[in-house]
Order: C-alpha cells, then sequence, then structure tokens
C-alpha cells in the first residue's frame, strides 16, 4: 500500500502563491488561498541571487472572497525564518528574524545578491472577522538583470483530512480540485 508522502493530506498539503517568474518583470499579484480547512499557513519564498539594491518586498493581504470582495493589508507578520547564502548548497542554518507587526516584509540591503529561502507563518486566527483568504504579493525588484523567485503556500494543520487525490480546492473549500 502506498503512503502519502511526509503527511500530505493528512499535516499539510501545497498550493501555489506565486510560480515561478523574473521577479523583475513587474509587481506580482499573489494567488489567494482560502484559510478556512487550516489552522495555519506557511508561506515559502525562494528567490536567486541577482543584482546589489535589487531588493524584494513582498506586501500580505487578507480577502473577503477567492475573487472580488473586499481586500486590506494584514498586519501580522512579525517574524520570519531564512536561509540566506550566495548559493544555497543545504548546509545553511536557519535564522530568526523579528520585526514590528506589519503587512509588509522588505529585505536587508543585501538580499539581492544571495539566494534565500523565506519562511512566514499566518494563523487562521489571525484574519479579521469575515476574512477567509490571503495572498503575498511581490513587488519588481528593479532592472538590474534577472532574479528568478516564486511562492508556495503550505496549509497545515488540515481540518479534512484527505488523500491527496480527494483534496478540495484552496481556492472554494468544498469544491473538489479540477
Amino acid at each position: 500500500m502506498a503512503s502519502n508522502p511526509g503527511g500530505l493530506g493528512r499535516v499539510c498539503d501545497f498550493s501555489v502563491g506565486i510560480s515561478p517568474v523574473d521577479t523583475q518583470t513587474g509587481a506580482m499579484t499573489g494567488k489567494r488561498i482560502s484559510m478556512e480547512n487550516c489552522g495555519g499557513l506557511m508561506i515559502v519564498l525562494f528567490k536567486a541571487a541577482g543584482i546589489a539594491n535589487d531588493d524584494y518586498s513582498i506586501h500580505l493581504v487578507e480577502h473577503t472572497a477567492y475573487t472580488g470582495g473586499t481586500s486590506t493589508d494584514l498586519a501580522c507578520m512579525t517574524r520570519y525564518w531564512q536561509k540566506k547564502e550566495t548559493a544555497l548548497d543545504g548546509d545553511e542554518a536557519w535564522s530568526e528574524v523579528t520585526q514590528t507587526a506589519s503587512h509588509a516584509n522588505t529585505a536587508d540591503a543585501t538580499s539581492a545578491e544571495a539566494e534565500m529561502i523565506i519562511v512566514f507563518d499566518v494563523q487562521a486566527s489571525q484574519l479579521s472577522d469575515g476574512y477567509t483568504h490571503i495572498s503575498m504579493d511581490w513587488t519588481d525588484t528593479g532592472a538590474g538583470g534577472t532574479q528568478p523567485g516564486c511562492i508556495l503556500y503550505v496549509p497545515y494543520d488540515l481540518k479534512v483530512q484527505r488523500k491527496p487525490a480527494n483534496m478540495t480546492s484552496w481556492l472554494r473549500p468544498g469544491v473538489a480540485n479540477a
């Protein structure tokens, strides 16, 4: 009998926030994800090294619907974890970074030159009343040269546990993935 890899469908799931893209092609709007069927969400940002001063900036937004509805900044980011090195090769340690509660995160002045994995945590209980979805947007990093990046959402503490083939949509709870 095949098992679910790493608890997929039981402990966690994965969804795209921003597909891999050159972050210097313009601002990127993150896809919305529902927080109705999970206790929390890890937002994983991965970026390649780029040119000095082309540092990243991201923006967390909460929404009342998966399309349309009302959107507002979600100022709950107080800390994140990062791995940062000129070329990530698996020997990096996580470092914790703290900030005043905000909807935005702007990297330090040397982030552009490094490859980075950055992980934020958002609890479903942090959303304002009536808000059910979040998204993470990424601003244009500049024009110094190609700097690929992507954002992956990792819902965890799943309220409904299913084998991966039967998971419901993270856009609209209760609607099966197509």
